[in-house]
């Protein structure tokens, strides 16, 4: 049962899939999870970015192929919007292409449809609270295609170096003895990392940074 203040503020979830069957499976679960709330569906892509601007979710389960524009298409609409939103993918498709897609895309998880209905309700607990969540089968390639990535041009090169410390568990005061810097400078580029990845915290830098490939994580949660 989920606690009171997940019942009072539930999980705003936004769902677009072209598969009615999967729409009215995931409704249901959605609505017997008790801390969720679906706030609108779409059958088609080019529906997401206005219906994200009217109803304000959290969190937005994507299907890869729908009419308009397909999941990895509105994943990069979406990141561009810069509203904070999580995406988490939910398709068929594991081939290396897509998967490779939605991780320069930026998606926050990606699960298969082979997944239960109560692994893609914790998943969107997940990646709401700032964890990368993929399916066994995508998270090997996931890190494969991450420690090929490049540097993002989003993040200059020391901030990234500040923000792999941070993943490593480093405090700021570490960091910035490791880097000969002061803590405020660390503080500092902690701050423009925040800004430019839309978040609020350090823990969900990091997990962001280690979902879009731009820095090593040594596990990946895996469902």
């Amino acid at each position: 049962m989920p606690d009171l203040i997940s019942s009072v503020h539930p999980i705003r979830v936004l769902l677009a899939d072209d598969h009615p069957v999967v729409r009215f499976g995931l409704r249901r679960a959605l609505q017997e999870a008790g801390d969720m709330l679906l706030v609108a569906e779409t059958d088609h892509g080019d529906d997401v970015g206005m219906l994200i601007e009217r109803h304000a979710p959290q969190v937005v389960m994507l299907n890869i192929r729908m009419p308009g524009q397909n999941g990895i298409e509105v994943a990069r609409r979406v990141r561009a919007m810069g509203n904070g939103v999580r995406l988490l993918v939910l398709t068929s498709r594991d081939d290396d292409e897509t998967i490779k897609g939605a991780q320069r895309a930026g998606v926050d998880g990606y699960l298969l449809k082979t997944s239960t209905l109560e692994q893609i309700i914790q998943a969107l607990r997940d990646v709401v609270a700032g964890q990368p969540v993929f399916s066994p089968e995508v998270a090997a390639k996931w890190t494969g295609f991450a420690g090929r990535s490049s540097p993002p041009d989003l993040l200059s090169a020391r901030e990234l170096e500040v923000l792999n410390l941070a993943g490593k568990g480093f405090t700021n005061k570490a960091i910035a003895m490791q880097l000969r810097i002061s803590n405020r400078t660390v503080q500092t580029h902690l701050t423009r990392v925040y800004h430019k990845l839309d978040v609020a915290s350090r823990t969900e830098a990091v997990m962001r940074a280690i979902a879009f490939g731009w820095i090593p994580a040594p596990d990946f949660y895996e469902i």
